[in-house]
């Protein structure tokens, strides 16, 4: 297998979500099969695994009272339908999380009891109309609701099916009081999930990564790489000093990540495809130099809207409408990643049987 970009062979990096003898890339159901319900939503995760996922991603935040749920954000007006609640109204505030401000409802001000009222509603719903028609059907999710759901879903698929799992703002919470990796391991104890089950953790800040390597957490430590800016745990310290995700990923950032004891990375779509002199789509080769460091690489997100895909790839005016998308897929899993988020599981599985025959 090669990289367009270099020419040279990008081996793949297992992961503990695809382990030797599983077909490779994994396929990550990104938040469930979020193309087709409402996001981190039971439907959504058992609809992920029908269609061929090999793990599914949740968004973990924290409630007032530490109970770790599945949403895409702390704010939930997008998500939920908290903002048809009178009863909630007073909860609406404003607040600056990583450097963005929000106006809206945020799960640090409900406790677990107020926040299981509360209806989950498709994000996208412009684009997606159909998950939309599912509005309401669900309510939120906690971890470990999650992880008795995939534990039940690898008995009844008869393999084991893995979690790969994103803690958000940590800096943020750490702050309120709510540490996400001490509550995080608390649940995976409980759970069993602590012994060796497939799983990897991933977030934009690699201080809370850190921390759980130190623990000893038995699990994939996942570098989230953005297209740009810098961590928020690095601007926590050093202000508009901080070194920015471009440096983490040069030959020499890639080496101190794994030094550091971190065991791969997940890049934005945009860090993984480049342009060629004639105007087709390659790989580049973020995943072979990542691989030279000791890392896995993870890419995400594959996604068939044209809203998603570079102008290339666009067919038609409609955003919410197919593009052709196999031009974006292809070389994604042609590029020697260990692993790819998909909203779409079955489509991303199609595509990985043509390009590499498993």
């Amino acid at each position: 297998m090669r990289t367009e970009a270099s020419g040279t062979p990008a081996p793949i990096a297992r992961s503990r979500i695809a382990p030797p003898g599983a077909p490779s890339p994994a396929i990550i159901g990104h938040r469930g099969a979020s193309g087709y319900r409402p996001e981190h939503t039971t439907a959504a995760y058992e609809l992920a695994f029908a269609l061929g996922a090999d793990a599914v991603e949740p968004d973990i935040v924290a409630t007032r009272d530490g109970v770790l749920v599945l949403r895409h954000d702390a704010e939930i007006s997008t998500t939920t339908d908290v903002a048809a609640r009178p009863e909630f109204a007073a909860l609406r505030t404003t607040k600056e999380i990583d450097g963005a401000v929000l106006d809206g409802w945020f799960t640090e001000d409900f406790t677990w009891r107020q926040l299981e009222t509360l209806r989950c509603v498709e994000r996208l719903d412009a684009l997606r109309p159909l998950s939309a028609t599912f509005d309401g059907r669900s309510g939120i999710l906690r971890l470990r609701d999650l992880l008795a759901l995939v534990s039940a879903a690898s008995d009844r698929h008869g393999r084991g099916l893995g979690i790969v799992a994103e803690l958000k703002h940590a800096t943020y919470f750490a702050s309120l009081g709510l540490p996400l990796d001490e509550l995080f391991l608390v649940e995976l104890a409980e759970a069993g999930w602590d012994r060796g089950a497939p799983l990897a953790v991933e977030s934009f800040e690699q201080d809370v990564l850190l921390s759980l390597a130190a623990r000893g957490l038995d699990a994939d430590l996942i570098y989230l790489v953005e297209a740009h800016g810098a961590p928020a745990d690095r601007v926590a310290r050093s202000g508009a000093m901080a070194s920015a995700y471009d440096d983490d990923v040069t030959d020499a950032g890639l080496l101190e990540l794994a030094a550091a004891g971190l065991t791969g990375i997940s890049v934005d779509l945009s860090r993984m495809l480049r342009t060629t002199g004639e105007g087709a789509l390659a790989a580049t080769d973020i995943a072979r130099r990542a691989a030279a460091a000791g890392l896995q690489t993870y890419c995400w997100t594959l996604r068939p809207e044209n809203e998603f895909l570079p102008p290339s790839a666009r067919l038609g005016a409609v955003p919410g409408a197919p593009g052709d998308w196999r031009r974006i897929f292809e070389p994604v899993m042609r590029s020697g990643v260990a692993a790819v988020f998909a909203d779409h599981p079955d489509l991303a599985a199609s595509v990985r049987e043509a390009a590499t025959g498993e």
